[in-house]
């Protein structure tokens, strides 16, 4: 990996060249003839691939002598809000909004037909979804998200998929109530989140989206007024108080 180290600012600037040209008008002269859906399913299966190369280049780099670094201190407000245990109380009400939702979510299709029942329910939302109108426009913008959906949907995945969606949710909505895990339960709830908005489902994504990035940030102490509380000490995240120990901000003796 470490040889790869030169390279990874021209990987970068490929991808990014990529990127932006998936993400030209269609009916820019540059993009004229248009290059067909098949180009453009292959340029985004290699940004991601070199995306993908570029973090774990960098990440097991990040140790040796070479790779600089450069710390950037933020601002004391935000060290607070996701560092400070007592932010906690901040995040305690949005959390439990989030976990409640999510929880609800999941029970009414844990209890209710057309999900654990065969994924009927699933199979006809993946179909309206995929589904382009005539003279229309598909609720999915992105063709590979489409594509996914139809692989999913011709193959009869419903089925098994709707137990990953009702555990999924239920799963989410008890560890952010209990403040179990809080990131990564918050994490799973974004990811949820995001497939809802590719599929061209609004709703309550947004709302849901934005409150689970704040606590991924914020996994250290948004739990704090829950079960991480006691799980995160015993996984190597404890929480100590620099005035206590007789340490200043930056890990100095006061």
């Amino acid at each position: 990996m470490s040889s790869l180290r030169q390279y990874v600012t021209w990987i970068a600037a490929v991808a990014a060249v990529i990127l932006v040209w998936l993400q030209l008008p269609e009916d820019w002269p540059i993009t004229q003839p248009t290059p067909g859906e098949t180009l453009n399913q292959v340029l985004t299966w290699i940004f991601w691939i070199l995306a993908i190369v570029i973090v774990l280049v960098l990440f097991t780099d990040r140790h040796q002598p070479q790779a600089s670094v450069v710390e950037v201190e933020g601002p004391a407000f935000t060290r607070y809000l996701f560092s400070n245990t007592r932010a906690g109380l901040f995040w305690l009400p949005i959390r439990l909004f989030l976990g409640m939702s999510w929880f609800q979510a999941g029970w009414h299709k844990f209890t209710g037909e057309g999900w654990l029942d065969g994924g009927a329910s699933l199979a006809g939302y993946w179909e309206r979804a995929a589904t382009i109108p005539e003279g229309g426009r598909s609720p999915i913008t992105y063709d590979w998200y489409r594509d996914f959906i139809n692989f999913l949907l011709n193959g009869n995945h419903e089925g098994w998929f709707a137990y990953v969606i009702v555990s999924g949710e239920l799963a989410v909505g008890l560890g952010l109530i209990l403040g179990a895990l809080t990131g990564f339960a918050a994490l799973f709830g974004a990811l949820m989140n995001m497939s809802f908005l590719l599929a061209g489902s609004a709703s309550s994504n947004p709302v849901l989206f934005t409150a689970a990035i704040g606590l991924i940030v914020a996994w250290r102490v948004a739990g704090f007024y829950g079960l991480d509380r006691y799980l995160l000490p015993m996984l190597g995240t404890p929480w100590r108080s620099p005035v206590r120990s007789g340490q200043g901000p930056g890990g100095s003796t006061a």
